[in-house]
């Protein structure tokens, strides 16, 4: 069982910046996909970044503004987010994807911190 836990979030003003950080810990075996969602009040769960073995995928309105970034050694993943605006306010998730020995695929959520962009 993995556990994911989220920090960061808070009330910012537009054009500000926040940084998220999500550490996880328990039993990993290969971290496959780890990275960020978020999900405003009346809509779908959306992507905002994620880093894969491929590479980084963000979200259109999220780039140039969000940066992710990981600390392999610390199973660590951080969300710089800068010029931020009211649309980017949200429970944001974080997200973890584990793969075992026979690479079957696991999920794990955080349980989400709230960022609002308000003057």
């Amino acid at each position: 069982q993995v556990q994911l836990v989220e920090s960061g979030g808070g009330l910012v003003q537009p054009g500000g910046s926040l940084r998220l950080s999500c550490a996880a810990s328990g039993l990993i075996f290969s971290i496959n996909v780890m990275g960020w969602y978020r999900q405003s009040p009346g809509k779908e769960r959306e992507l905002v970044a994620v880093l894969t073995g491929g590479g980084t995928k963000y979200a259109d309105s999220v780039k140039g503004r969000f940066t992710i970034s990981k600390d392999s050694a610390k199973n660590t993943v951080y969300l710089q987010m800068t010029t931020l605006k009211p649309e980017d306010t949200a429970v944001y998730y974080c997200y973890l994807k584990d793969l075992d020995v026979v690479s079957t695929g696991y999920d794990y959520w955080g349980q989400g911190t709230q960022v609002t962009v308000s003057s």
